[in-house]
């Protein structure tokens, strides 16, 4: 299986793209020349059966920005991000060319497992193992690769504190996951993937299914989190992704209708569809 490379430079031969062939989208990316791309698409589409669920996109994902997909239900963006990690295996066909450092993801031969520890995913409810908060930790690093109790203590802690979750929990290691309240456990979710230290984060709706109080604390460990992150996403909350959101990506009936920089797409979009949808006036 080929195995993704180290690899620190990326193409820089490609102008940043605007789209206007067609009135009815407006694409404009980060430019490679200017700015570290984490990850491309190119013509990325997906189809369930003979169902086109995703329209070819083209898109940069620019390194230490978070990006928000947004769109009604049913637009496209959630089966979009788990195409970057490739989490639609076996559930749908993915065809074009995921670009991460130098390497299409989504050729065969790829090392799904190592597609998934640099690109890692945090899903909509909490999902931790009915495991202790340190084993939920450190379960997937140890199934491949033998570390000493004291490296897993310092993992552990690590991931914690970048999860904001680690004065909290430091005397509660032994503690059952289940027992944690939705906040702690969406956060100890972020840290279990960010123990395998990756590149990039999707999240799916992390708070969705949380309190406000909780949600905003997931928000500023967002925040923190993308000095050292690229994150990918995907939220119903027009507010979150105008707070938290560098870049925001609009989708409709499976096709990105635009892609700019967040503050342009909540004040002056390209796109008249996309000024109804975050305005309230969609449909």
């Amino acid at each position: 299986m080929v195995k993704l490379k180290k690899q620190t430079e990326f193409v820089k031969d490609i102008k940043s793209i605007i789209t206007l062939d067609n009135p009815d989208t407006y694409i404009s990316q980060p430019d490679p020349a200017k700015h570290e791309i984490a990850l491309k698409t190119e013509n990325v589409s997906v189809f369930y059966g003979y169902n086109e669920a995703i329209k070819p996109a083209n898109l940069f994902f620019e390194r230490f920005k978070i990006t928000s997909l947004i769109g009604a239900s049913g637009s496209g963006k959630s089966t979009f991000l788990r195409s970057l990690n490739r989490m639609n295996d076996g559930v749908a066909e993915v065809k074009g060319k995921i670009m991460y450092r130098g390497l299409d993801l989504n050729s065969p031969d790829v090392d799904v497992y190592e597609v998934r520890r640099h690109i890692g995913m945090v899903f909509q409810m909490p999902n931790p193992f009915a495991k202790s908060v340190y084993r939920n930790i450190t379960f997937a690093l140890t199934q491949r690769k033998k570390y000493t109790k004291e490296q897993l203590d310092e993992i552990v802690e690590s991931s914690l504190r970048q999860a904001a979750l680690w004065d909290q929990l430091k005397d509660d290691l032994n503690k059952s996951a289940l027992e944690l309240s939705g906040g702690q456990a969406q956060r100890l979710v972020i840290a279990r993937a960010l123990a395998l230290k990756p590149d990039i984060l999707l999240m799916d709706e992390p708070t969705s299914a949380l309190d406000p109080k909780s949600t905003m604390q997931i928000e500023e460990t967002m925040m923190e989190l993308k000095k050292q992150y690229t994150i990918i996403i995907v939220t119903h909350n027009m507010q979150q992704a105008a707070r938290i959101g560098d870049y925001t990506a609009f989708f409709h009936l499976g096709k990105i209708i635009e892609y700019d920089l967040t503050r342009k797409i909540f004040t002056r979009p390209k796109v008249k569809l996309t000024d109804d949808y975050v305005s309230g006036n969609f449909g």
